[in-house]
């Protein structure tokens, strides 16, 4: 029997951007086999400095909420267990992925453990570089995604790492559910009917007959099937 395909979506909030810069929250869902469970991981961290107003303002976690809250060494091993051994997906891996490689330096100085790096514990995979490859224009941000797709992210009002993460479950599997495309002609068909004003009543005319002769029914025919197989 196969072993089972164990997925985590994961998301960190931060004090910040930049090398000074810590993790203030850790959220994860987990999906086996392409289902969402109800094995989530969701830690508020102590980053022992204070926050950026820019930041703030994204995720509204402010100093006065997280004071009290354990630091990142007390969460680790907890983390480690939850990930390991996982695909882990992640929207623009390399920013989430360079702040919790920035915490296991800083744990590793300050222990005798050596904590590597997290590629050390589970698979990354980057949905947005995934995206890149799929969707060949417009913006490919979680938001933008999820109006792509028809996600609802109304619950969305600030970024919330579980939030987050749970949507970012719904746009991976938008993207590799090898149906992308047309389900985007679908939904833009769809908006456009909804569009449309009243039918008008057109039967009074006397309208001319159009007949096409057999070489343009073949363009026709050759010009519907190029376009759907787009």
């Amino acid at each position: 029997m196969d072993k089972p395909l164990r997925q985590i979506f994961f998301d960190t909030e931060t004090t910040g951007i930049g090398r000074d810069h810590r993790i203030l929250e850790l959220g994860a869902v987990e999906a086996i086999d392409r289902q969402m469970t109800e094995n989530t991981f969701h830690r508020l961290i102590n980053p022992q400095r204070t926050i950026d107003e820019d930041a703030m303002k994204i995720h509204n976690i402010t100093f006065e909420i997280i004071q009290d809250k354990p630091i990142f060494a007390e969460v680790v091993d907890d983390f480690i267990d939850y990930i390991k051994d996982a695909e882990i997906i992640i929207h623009n891996a390399p920013f989430d992925v360079g702040m919790i490689n920035n915490e296991f330096n800083l744990l590793s100085k300050e222990s005798e453990k050596n904590y590597g790096q997290l590629s050390d514990y589970c698979k990354i995979t980057d949905s947005l570089e995934m995206a890149r490859k799929i969707i060949k224009s417009g913006k490919r941000s979680l938001d933008a995604l999820c109006d792509r797709f028809h996600i609802d992210r109304s619950e969305r009002t600030v970024h919330s790492a579980v939030t987050d993460c749970k949507l970012l479950f719904h746009v991976y599997t938008a993207l590799t559910s090898g149906q992308q495309e047309l389900f985007i002609k679908k939904a833009k068909k769809k908006n456009k009917q909804q569009t449309l004003g009243p039918i008008e009543d057109y039967s009074h005319l006397k309208l001319p007959t159009v007949t096409v002769s057999e070489q343009e029914l073949k363009l026709h025919e050759g010009f519907v099937e190029k376009y759907l197989t787009e």
